[in-house]
């Protein structure tokens, strides 16, 4: 019952990141921009330790806003980016803000002396220290965030899965990948004040990727995705207790082990499944 009452906490925040990370992923993995997640939750990181920098108290009001304007800028860049990109990629202009921010990152922290503790922390986070204050600040947050994408959903649906017809049926695509990157940065800001930046990442990407692996509308993998990591976040954070280990490393660790065993269980399944009438036969005429 101590352990119970010690991770309830933790846990309630790690639902309530699953909740709006595993449906952010299903938007991000269509794009196909898998890192922006990562790349938008670096630059918060580095907004964060400018404010530590600056003297500031790195959990304090002015840390969270200055924090949240450095991801704002990276949103503006990525919309701006997507509506003029030409030939190249918007994934390496991602890649490319990553390094940067996560470079300027480590020059600021160096200057910050006795404060490398808090660059861990953006790292991998510290979810066991999150208060009820913390849990309920961020539910309020994050239900708003999911009101404007309920409400709002078919335009961003059919921005992510096909940005042509969106464009084509008026669709404002540069003023809605800023929407939809802005309020992405909301989640994120607040999300690696919690969990840190690689748990932020794999609650977005590894439920999205699991689902796919089992479904192929939104709706199952929304379902697949929410459970995914419902039950990692619980098999992790019993874990970082048990072995005493840190929290934030142990769920990413599990994500990664329950994800090869999805992978795993569907490569059986598909080896044990009958082969339709028509692959047959098309096999069959291949090896002919």
């Amino acid at each position: 019952m101590l352990l119970l009452s010690f991770l309830i906490l933790p846990f309630l925040a790690s639902l309530i990141l699953t909740g709006i990370h595993a449906y952010l992923g299903v938007h991000v993995v269509e794009r196909g921009v898998i890192f922006v997640d990562l790349a938008l939750a670096q630059i918060a990181a580095l907004g964060a330790t400018i404010a530590i920098l600056a003297g500031m108290d790195p959990h304090g009001g002015a840390a969270y806003w200055i924090s949240l304007a450095f991801t704002f800028l990276g949103a503006g860049i990525f919309a701006l980016v997507r509506a003029h990109r030409g030939r190249i990629p918007l994934e390496a202009f991602i890649g490319i803000t990553y390094a940067v921010a996560s470079a300027a990152a480590i020059l600021a922290m160096s200057k910050a002396t006795g404060e490398t503790e808090h660059l861990k922390d953006m790292l991998v986070g510290n979810i066991l220290a999150v208060s009820g204050h913390e849990v309920a600040k961020t539910a309020a947050l994050y239900g708003g965030i999911g009101l404007f994408h309920y409400i709002f959903r078919r335009k961003f649906l059919l921005i992510s899965t096909n940005p042509k017809l969106a464009e084509q049926s008026g669709i404002s695509i540069g003023l809605w990948d800023f929407l939809f990157y802005a309020s992405f940065g909301f989640v994120v800001t607040s999300s690696v004040a919690i969990a840190g930046v690689l748990l932020v990442f794999c609650y977005l990407i590894v439920p999205s990727v699991g689902a796919m692996l089992f479904a192929d509308r939104i709706g199952p993998r929304l379902a697949i995705g929410w459970t995914m990591g419902t039950l990692v976040s619980a098999l992790g954070c019993y874990f970082s207790v048990w072995l005493d280990l840190p929290t934030g490393a142990t769920i990413v660790c599990t994500f990664g082990g329950v994800l090869l065993a999805m992978f795993l269980v569907r490569q059986f399944i598909r080896r044990r499944a009958p082969i339709p009438l028509q692959e047959r036969e098309t096999v069959l005429h291949d090896r002919r």
